[in-house]
């Protein structure tokens, strides 16, 4: 069984942007460690969340409020996604001390928040 969005996208956001409310200071995380500490929607099998989660947790970051650091959620490849909102991503993030390399990525080793969950 597929969803094309959480069952309950308000309840879902909201989890989400209380996870990425931990997130320290110089810390990053990506749209998939955060989708793996949220349980698997009810009725979903774990291999389709697994494909979906982490495209609905972009989605709610689209969302996010701006009194969350949304700014310290990056894609898998550690690099800014492209959506609406995200243009001085980078800026908020070099001014917290992350370092970008020359492609455009963060040293995921470096400045991943591994404590997540």
């Amino acid at each position: 069984m597929g969803f094309s969005s959480p069952p309950s996208v308000e309840i879902f956001d909201r989890s989400v942007w209380d996870l990425v409310s931990r997130i320290p200071v110089g810390k990053v995380v990506t749209y998939g460690q955060i989708a793996r500490c949220l349980p698997t929607p009810a009725g979903m099998n774990l291999p389709s969340y697994e494909v979906l989660g982490p495209r609905w947790v972009g989605a709610a970051m689209a969302r996010c409020p701006d009194e969350y650091p949304w700014q310290r959620v990056v894609n898998a490849q550690g690099k800014i996604s492209q959506r609406p909102g995200a243009g001085n991503q980078k800026e908020l993030l070099q001014a917290e001390g992350v370092v970008f390399k020359d492609n455009g990525s963060i040293d995921l080793k470096l400045f991943a928040w591994t404590e997540l969950s």
